[in-house]
């Protein structure tokens, strides 16, 4: 499974603790700058690649299933604006609670950085429960 995510410096806002009657606080810089992580997950193995690039990539253009065709990736498109779908999508939801929340990096590598490693240092067993492929529905559990 393929899919991409938009990281920022300016970090996502999630919950956090702070006193009662009192505003949590997330320092920021005011600086924003974006990347975009791409991730391969194979739902049987939970063995994955992350790959960053730095402009949109067609992932219907010919070159790109001309090579996975050569690598036999098998793709499997699934309907657009479906993440319930897409066990890397469930993986991206994770990285950002666990990575991104709450905090801005020094600078838009770092974070690059951070993320990319946060995804590799999962075993595969992580990776299929945090994607949802272990649990009993899972919609590409081989039968």
């Amino acid at each position: 499974m393929l899919d991409q995510t938009i990281l920022r410096l300016f970090p996502p806002l999630r919950s956090a603790w702070s006193r009662q009657g009192q505003q949590a606080r997330v320092r920021i810089s005011g600086e924003n700058a974006k990347a975009v992580l791409w991730g391969v997950l194979n739902p049987y193995t939970g063995h994955r690649l992350v790959q960053v690039l730095d402009k949109a990539s067609g992932h219907r253009t010919p070159a790109s299933k001309q090579l996975a065709a050569q690598l036999g990736i098998q793709l499997l498109w699934l309907p657009t604006q479906a993440p319930e779908l897409n066990p890397m999508d469930q993986l991206w939801r994770d990285f950002k609670r666990e990575v991104s929340a709450n905090h801005q990096y020094l600078d838009i590598a770092a974070h690059v950085d951070a993320g990319v490693s946060w995804v590799l240092q999962l075993s595969p067993t992580e990776v299929l429960r945090k994607a949802g492929a272990l649990a009993p529905g899972f919609w590409l559990r081989k039968k």
